[in-house]
């Protein structure tokens, strides 16, 4: 059984698809991955068939819409009626819906987030603009999965879908490791460099903390304006701004760290519900992290006391925070961390999608 999975992403960071993919690929389903080449297209090597789409837009807005008319034209040269359609998120969608009916062949959205609702299109134009595609596209969904609790019952509240809950959640990470001795202690944010994710306050609180250094290790449109401000500060002996790494070497780095952040901030549902991909990539790597008191955030720390909670993000009180992390060491989290390894794990999500898949197959062919 053929699957085409298709993203408006440059593919070689992100980690879900790949996930998704690997298990697709490994139980025997013929994968054929489409992304673009948005944001660049660094060397890539999988055991399925990828291509990027090539763009030749200069600005984000007419990017997408070259995206999904040029997803549309692959889709209709590679699709056949014995081939399942996977579209990961809003901005991949349409096309996807136009091949399925076209076809007769099955669709499964994967939603990675609220797209209507991320920070960066909030009372933008093109905020209608994507809330009239998802109005028209998802109550007519019949198989989906999306990555949290959170959002599977804001789907179904808002257009009566039923979601599968399939955590963005890292492989089991079981052999043994040392934990390192920094001096200084390493602070460290892993992920895109945009609004709403309390890297500011994180900067600034780094201005009450002694014989630590914050990493910061990703990239994105804000990264000229937070280092605008560490130069501001007078702090570049306190932060540093690694870039964007490709997931082996972020994987090797996130061990190293003595305290990660996740500490979004509340810029809409979308983030308000999320369960970052940081959280488990650091539980994996048991690294205690300091958590914003988000819904999906305490949902793991009710169960596993993997770091602290922070109510705000005042830059005094994320300090302080921190410096308890850092008082109480890495090893004082280890049991925790240890119990929520076994249980946040890519392994544990995997039969959620195989029989996803499972029902597509038996009520399509």
């Amino acid at each position: 059984m053929k699957v085409i999975v298709s993203a408006f992403s440059s593919l070689y960071t992100d980690q879900r698809i790949e996930k998704v993919c690997e298990t697709l690929h490994k139980n025997g389903y013929e994968v054929l991955l489409i992304g673009n080449d948005w944001g660049g297209a660094g060397a890539m090597h999988r055991p399925y068939k990828f291509l990027r789409i090539k763009h030749f837009s200069s600005s984000l807005k007419t990017a997408y819409a070259e995206f999904n008319w040029k997803l549309y034209k692959e889709l209709k040269k590679n699709a056949d009626k014995n081939t399942i359609l996977l579209a990961n998120d809003l901005d991949a969608l349409l096309p996807n819906t136009l091949i399925s009916k076209k076809l007769n062949i099955p669709l499964l959205f994967d939603s990675h987030e609220i797209f209507t609702e991320m920070p960066a299109i909030q009372g933008k134009f093109s905020q209608k603009i994507w809330r009239f595609l998802e109005q028209k596209l998802v109550p007519n969904i019949k198989y989906m999965m999306t990555e949290s609790y959170s959002y599977a019952e804001w789907f179904a509240d808002q257009y009566g879908v039923n979601p599968v809950v399939v955590r963005n959640i890292p492989r089991r990470i079981s052999e043994p490791f040392d934990i390192p001795k920094n001096n200084p202690k390493i602070l460290l944010y892993q992920g895109i460099i945009n609004q709403s994710r309390g890297i500011s306050q994180a900067i600034l609180a780094t201005k009450h903390l002694d014989n630590v250094i914050f990493k910061i290790a990703g990239d994105g449109p804000k990264r000229a304006e937070y280092e605008a401000l560490v130069k501001k500060e007078g702090l570049e002996n306190k932060v540093e701004f690694l870039g964007k790494l490709i997931p082996t070497e972020l994987r090797k780095l996130t061990k190293t760290a003595d305290v990660a952040l996740s500490i979004e901030e509340n810029g809409g549902v979308s983030y308000l519900y999320s369960l970052p991909n940081k959280v488990s990539d650091c539980i994996q790597a048991r690294v205690p992290l300091v958590l914003i008191n988000f819904p999906e955030m305490m949902r793991v720390y009710n169960e596993f006391k993997v770091g602290e909670i922070v109510e705000n993000h005042d830059p005094l009180n994320l300090a302080e925070k921190i410096k308890t992390v850092i008082e109480k060491g890495r090893e004082f989290y280890q049991p925790e961390l240890e119990r929520a390894a076994q249980e946040l794990c890519w392994e544990k999500e995997e039969p959620k999608i195989l029989a996803l898949f499972r029902q597509v197959v038996e009520e399509n062919f």
